[in-house]
């Protein structure tokens, strides 16, 4: 580290609009180091004892992750949440050498000074680990995985134990992310669910599929079937898609008014009623079947051109998020996930910021 003066940045907070927080960490790009250690084993977390414990050597596999800027964050397959080292670095303040570096000594004897005190500001949270980041294959890259608890670790010691080296962005970091905050952080901002409470998340949609896929007669299509690329990536960005999250009946109901405005039964032929069959469990099942419209397929075209130009591009679907977000039956980084996603598949590249 140097002793030149730094510029005073603000911590990393969990206030904090995300885009601006990623905005000061892709400020620096300081070298990517990607060391290989000898024998790489994965950590698994366990929230009944609050350890981390060698597995041994497996595969776990990476369940979701996400780049910022070249930040990444994910989950592994067995709910660990993890920061890579570009990540780490940028939350203490230091350089990714450091980073690197703590990582290749991780197991040496005896240990360095500094690896001693990371270790047992590790031990003190109530965890170990066999080594400070675990290498996973993904998608053809190698991606280097610190764990959030190793995190901790290290961002406590250039918070408050690197001596001369102590940083100030660490320390207001640390404060602001200590205990479980920065595990509720990655899990946020990736909208995950590390309860399992949505582990069949695909359920209730499958239930209305069952239910409805035939329902419209031959020469008809349906919204409910042909919405199913908006569904699908709200499902995966974390989205609990049942009764109080049915976005069908949003793009049915643009589609309807669209149809009428511009007079398109003169063009493709009318429309018709089919009956559509919500799942027991859902409070629109007390009113089955009910009657919903369905178009002729000679309007299938112009419905998909309205529905990426309109629908998604024209601000409809945004809003449609934004209303269940203030709701509260939506969380904020869950709703910008699926935006995302459905942006990048759906629209034309030139539309897309």
């Amino acid at each position: 580290m140097t002793g030149s003066k730094k510029r005073r940045e603000p911590p990393l907070s969990l206030d904090m609009e995300f885009d601006e927080a990623l905005e000061r960490f892709t400020q620096t790009d300081p070298k990517e180091i990607t060391p290989k250690t000898s024998s790489i084993k994965a950590l698994a977390s366990n929230s009944g004892s609050k350890e981390i414990t060698p597995q041994g050597e497996l595969d776990l596999g990476i369940e979701i992750e996400r780049d910022f800027g070249g930040i990444g964050m994910g989950v592994l397959g067995d709910g660990t949440p993890y920061l890579n080292q570009r990540g780490l670095s940028v939350l203490c303040g230091v350089q990714n050498a450091h980073i690197g570096t703590i990582s290749s000594q991780w197991n040496e004897e005896p240990p360095k000074p500094r690896i001693a005190t990371i270790k047992s500001n590790l031990g003190k949270a109530g965890y170990t680990a066999y080594s400070a980041h675990i290498e996973i294959m993904h998608k053809g890259v190698v991606h280097y995985c610190y764990p959030a608890e190793v995190c901790l670790a290290v961002l406590e010691y250039y918070a408050f134990d690197a001596g001369p080296n102590v940083q100030e962005q660490a320390r207001d970091n640390f404060r602001m992310l200590a205990g479980s905050k920065l595990r509720e952080l990655i899990y946020s901002q990736l909208g995950y669910d590390p309860t399992g409470k949505y582990q069949d998340k695909f359920r209730k949609w499958h239930e209305r599929i069952e239910l409805n896929y035939q329902s419209a007669p031959r020469g008809f299509f349906n919204v409910f079937n042909e919405a199913h690329t908006i569904i699908y990536e709200m499902i995966q960005a974390g989205a609990d898609i049942g009764e109080k999250t049915v976005v069908d009946i949003s793009i049915g109901q643009h589609w309807s008014k669209y149809w009428d405005a511009n007079g398109l039964a003169e063009k493709y032929g009318a429309r018709t009623k089919y009956p559509h069959r919500y799942p027991d469990d859902h409070p629109q099942a007390q009113s089955n079947p009910q009657e919903s419209w369905c178009y002729p397929l000679a309007a299938l075209g112009a419905y998909r051109e309205w529905l990426q130009s309109e629908y998604i591009e024209g601000g409809k679907f945004r809003n449609y998020l934004d209303g269940k977000v203030k709701k509260g039956q939506l969380p904020p980084s869950m709703a910008q996930l699926a935006l995302d996603a459905i942006e990048q598949k759906l629209l034309p590249a030139r539309n897309r910021s």
